[in-house]
């Protein structure tokens, strides 16, 4: 509390108050819409992912796999049958709601977007930290593990981790995950190098700190910035990923609906009489994928010091 003299020469309290969690918040969003459109527009298709995943059973009209051979290949309207809910995106060979499956497989998007993040983030630290800090053979056979991983063509190594394990959701998340976790790691190896040359690290060192401690209390908080761009840039990869080994057939099985399971055998084979069938899925991938990049190119130019401030 503050006070501030008055004409008459009396003294009067004049209290300014912080602002709150929800205004400091709201204040920094309307900065970043401001600073960056495009992300913020690509923030707000993310939030709609989000909405779309968590409400899914009260967004959809149809349950995913409920089926009605009366409208089978039904194409897109606004008008329902004896009542019923119109099927905005048409319907598919066994009568089921194309709309309904597309959001239901944002839930799939989503989950294996979050999971795969959640699961190599440790891993992909403790490759990098390790390496970096260790150095010597540690620092060699590591790196030499990761050209290996690096030297097979992406899509070539998670059909051959889908094809040793079988195609299922676990094991999705697991294939994206280690893929990941192998390629990040070489770039948190690359910023701890820069971090072991700080004072604080030698000062840390010299006052007799375990190797544990310096890694766990010194290093890593530093790389929480630069995992945070790092996951919010590579979730559209995650997402396209999964979608391309769905459309491959060694992605998630049927019948739980994904994006790329509805562009593979069934929108292939009626691309022709049914074209809503393969319209829907890629247009719900191609605006989530643009979304999540431009919000996650919008996050890497907020949060990295080397670019703040750029134009």
């Amino acid at each position: 509390m503050t006070t501030q003299p008055l004409s008459t020469g009396g003294l009067a309290p004049v209290v300014y108050r912080e602002p709150g969690g929800l205004s400091t918040w709201w204040n920094a969003t309307l900065s970043f819409t401001r600073k960056k459109p495009l992300g913020a527009f690509g923030g707000a298709i993310v939030v709609l992912l989000v909405l779309l995943a968590i409400g899914a059973p009260v967004i959809s009209p149809y349950g995913p796999l409920e089926n009605n051979q009366a409208v089978a290949l039904k194409g897109p309207s606004l008008t329902g049958i004896e009542g019923t809910f119109p099927h905005l995106a048409g319907t598919d060979q066994f009568g089921r709601d194309v709309f309904s499956r597309v959001v239901y497989g944002a839930q799939t998007s989503l989950y294996i977007g979050v999971l795969v993040t959640l699961v190599s983030t440790l891993p992909a630290l403790a490759l990098g930290v390790s390496s970096a800090y260790f150095g010597g053979w540690v620092d060699y056979l590591l790196q030499r593990f990761v050209d290996t991983v690096q030297a097979v063509p992406y899509l070539i190594l998670l059909i051959a981790i889908m094809v040793v394990l079988g195609p299922s959701f676990i094991n999705v998340v697991f294939a994206l995950s280690f893929r990941r976790a192998v390629t990040e790691s070489r770039v948190l190896r690359g910023a701890t190098l820069s971090l072991m040359n700080q004072t604080y690290v030698e000062a840390a060192r010299a006052m007799g700190a375990t190797d544990t401690r310096v890694m766990l209390r010194h290093l890593v908080p530093n790389l929480i910035p630069l995992l945070i761009v790092l996951s919010s840039t590579a979730f559209a990869g995650v997402i396209l990923s999964e979608a391309s080994l769905s459309f491959l057939g060694y992605g998630v099985p049927p019948p739980r609906p994904s994006w790329g399971g509805m562009l593979a055998a069934d929108g292939r084979a009626f691309m022709y009489a049914a074209p809503w069938m393969l319209i829907a899925p890629t247009l719900a991938l191609a605006i989530v994928v643009f979304g999540v990049n431009m919000f996650g190119d919008a996050l890497r130019d907020v949060l990295d010091p080397r670019l703040r401030g750029a134009r």
